[in-house]
């Protein structure tokens, strides 16, 4: 082989690539995208309300009931529709919450230094051990059940997570020549942060909180099948679940239903960040290229 010939199938090689690139944020898009719209149509409009119980017991799909109903007669479709519109509000809650504490705690451990750099580190590392189930446990013995409660305990134990990736991408930036240059003529540390610091890290930082955001869905649905979520008649996926378990041999549609969204938006999501990954971060472009 010349290499003419090397040089000719590098661009091929190269375009293969981009399109399988694209091809995973685009299904990641698809995915995602088909159930925030479900999400975005169950705030105007419900087949029925979500305390109907007039549909009778178990019902099998048809007679006005796409999916049929559960043991309380509740519309299945219903239910999913409500559950997709908490678990895209868990997801975008969670994260918000994470990302607002997170970003600042990291730029504030990373500029620090000495024993106060340390003890911020050490801190972060004990929140992220602390389990997001216990913590939520604290959170609604605080206050209630409630999706709010199970939104601020995920947020809470994200926010360790995403401050100490931050913290450890600030203290990269703040090592560049440029920026110890900028900091020397006398440059603020909020135009340095708002200039040099963010710009760069926020790459990394979108796809990280764009995992954060399946892992919120998967923890809001945990937190709710043990009752801690969302309260009835609210239909989260993970209190579907927990609800059908008992009938799943009779009625394997309650508990099928809400178990093969949960896992296609987690799924949507996870392919979004790969993509993202692929697209944003210049460390990944040149491995894969």
């Amino acid at each position: 082989m010349t290499t003419t010939d090397v040089l000719d199938k590098a661009p091929a090689a190269t375009t293969a690539r981009g399109r399988r690139r694209s091809a995973t944020l685009l299904a990641g898009c698809t995915l995602t995208g088909l159930i925030a719209l479900l999400a975005l149509v169950s705030l105007v409009w419900l087949p029925y309300a979500t305390d109907d119980t007039s549909g009778g017991r178990l019902t099998g799909p048809g007679d006005g009931h796409l999916l049929g109903t559960d043991k309380l007669g509740r519309d299945l479709f219903t239910q999913l529709m409500t559950g997709s519109r908490i678990a895209v509000e868990a997801g975008f809650g969670s994260v918000l919450i994470a990302a607002l504490i997170g970003v600042t705690l990291g730029v504030l451990a990373a500029f620090a230094q000495g024993w106060l750099d340390d003890t911020l580190a050490a801190f972060l590392d004990i929140l992220i051990a602390f389990p997001t189930l216990l913590l939520a446990m604290l959170v609604v013995a605080a206050r209630s059940a409630t999706l709010g409660s199970a939104v601020l305990a995920i947020g809470l134990a994200q926010s360790a997570v995403v401050a100490r990736l931050v913290r450890i991408l600030v203290k990269r930036v703040l090592a560049q020549d440029y920026v110890t240059a900028a900091r020397t003529s006398g440059t603020s540390w909020p135009r340095t942060v708002a200039g040099h610091v963010l710009p760069n890290i926020w790459p990394t930082l979108v796809v990280n909180l764009a995992l954060q955001f399946g892992l919120a869905v998967l923890a809001e649905a945990g937190l709710s099948y043990l009752g801690l979520g969302a309260p009835p008649p609210n239909a989260s996926w993970g209190r579907m679940l927990q609800e059908a378990q008992a009938t799943f041999t009779t009625a394997p549609a309650g508990a099928l239903a809400p178990g093969i969204l949960l896992v296609l938006l987690v799924v949507g999501v996870n392919l979004i960040a790969d993509g993202l990954r692929d697209t944003l971060d210049p460390a990944t472009r040149q491995r894969r290229s």
